[in-house]
């Protein structure tokens, strides 16, 4: 799968790399890792320190699948894996509008 901007949100992010660049939750701001798990809540993060379950609600990620990174806000895959390709394609829909 080739990930873009516009379909990030709509892809499997277990395997992605990730970083965390945004928390309400001060504790997690800045951890970085790949993701192993994720349910409709949380992303588990495989980092250096162990396993660590990230809130998506209140975070903002960087997604690496690949060369390049795309900026995620946890709102936009806050769903169950298998419930995001129908419901986050109102995020895809935003998002294509701002790469033309």
């Amino acid at each position: 799968m080739v990930y873009d901007n516009k379909n990030v949100v709509l892809n499997e992010l277990i395997g992605l790399k990730v970083m965390v660049l945004e928390s309400l939750d001060k504790r997690q701001k800045g951890l970085k890792g790949r993701v192993v798990d994720e349910s409709k809540n949380t992303l588990l993060i495989e980092t250096e320190k162990g396993r660590k379950r990230v809130v998506k609600k209140i975070s903002v990620f960087r997604f690496y699948p690949g060369r390049k990174s795309f900026r995620v806000d946890g709102n936009e895959i806050n769903f169950r894996p298998f419930e995001r390709t129908e419901k986050a394609i109102k995020f895809y829909r935003i998002r294509k509008k701002e790469n033309k």
